[in-house]
């Protein structure tokens, strides 16, 4: 019984300082990050475009065009990812080729981010000539998190106890009566974790940009989305790259915008979750 407890404490202890010591570093990166961009985050940052020299260089094109590339990848993302996630769990019967279509989905979701950029440089942007536009990108981002989000949202709709179908049922409401009103709302808050975490990492990803050749210096803004644009991870990643020491000042400026983008994306899906918790 004292080894018992022992080895309990023990692991309680390797738990705690593995804890503390992602926190430890996390608080480091923050601090070098705030550190750095002191001075060099303002409005002018804010409004300008990028430049070669550091005192005029702005984020503008890549927040602009991170915008425009989320306004995409969130309805789309959500809309399959949740349908799929719907046919799968409510409509489709067991069988070998839906555990072919669940394998496969779930192989996905762990298939490295480059994959998809070629993919989405084979089919979106040479097959369907859609080139380096918010639109190839947008579809290819969006196949990337959509394996996420459709795990995310099985989970969630299995989650909903079965009494509240079969009341639903019993009052005569229809199938999709009942998946609408009843069953989604009550899964809202377990598809919305799910696609927070996936939305997070498409906002953040570069590698499938940079395979579709998305530019790193833009000095305009897409007025559609056949248009070319930048994204800030885009951006950064060419100013951490310039031998001037200034621009490591620039790109934590950036970095700062990038984070405060991904807690406002976040807080919003974090406030329609709670919202929809405290109903059901």
């Amino acid at each position: 019984m004292n080894g018992r407890l022992v080895k309990n404490n023990i692991f309680k202890l390797l738990f705690f300082f593995a804890t503390v010591f992602g926190l430890i570093i996390l608080v480091v990166l923050l601090y070098r990050v705030f550190t750095q961009a002191t001075g060099w985050l303002n409005i002018d940052f804010l409004q300008n475009f990028p430049s070669r020299i550091p005192e005029r260089a702005g984020i503008k094109a890549a927040l602009v065009g991170s915008i425009w590339l989320m306004a995409m990848v969130a309805p789309l993302s959500l809309f399959l990812g949740v349908g799929t996630a719907i046919y799968l769990e409510e409509y489709a019967k067991k069988s070998r080729f839906t555990d072919f279509i669940q394998t496969n989905i779930s192989n996905l979701a762990g298939v490295p981010s480059i994959v998809f950029g070629l993919l989405g440089l084979t089919v979106f942007a040479r097959g369907m000539e859609l080139g380096r536009s918010v639109l190839a990108a947008g579809l290819t981002m969006s196949l990337l998190v959509l394996p996420v989000i459709v795990v995310a949202s099985q989970e969630a709709l299995r989650a909903v106890p079965n009494q509240l179908r079969e009341a639903s049922y019993g009052m005569g409401a229809t199938k999709w009566q009942t998946i609408y009103r009843v069953v989604l709302p009550a899964a809202v808050p377990g598809i919305l974790t799910g696609s927070i975490l996936a939305l997070s990492r498409a906002i953040g990803e570069t590698a499938p940009l940079i395979v579709l050749g998305i530019p790193t210096f833009i000095a305009y803004l897409p007025k559609s989305v056949f248009d070319t644009f930048t994204v800030m991870p885009m951006q950064i990643y060419n100013w951490t790259g310039r031998p001037q020491e200034e621009f490591q000042h620039v790109a934590a400026a950036g970095i700062v915008v990038l984070l405060v983008l991904l807690v406002m994306l976040n807080s919003i899906a974090i406030w329609i979750r709670n919202k929809f918790q405290k109903r059901f």
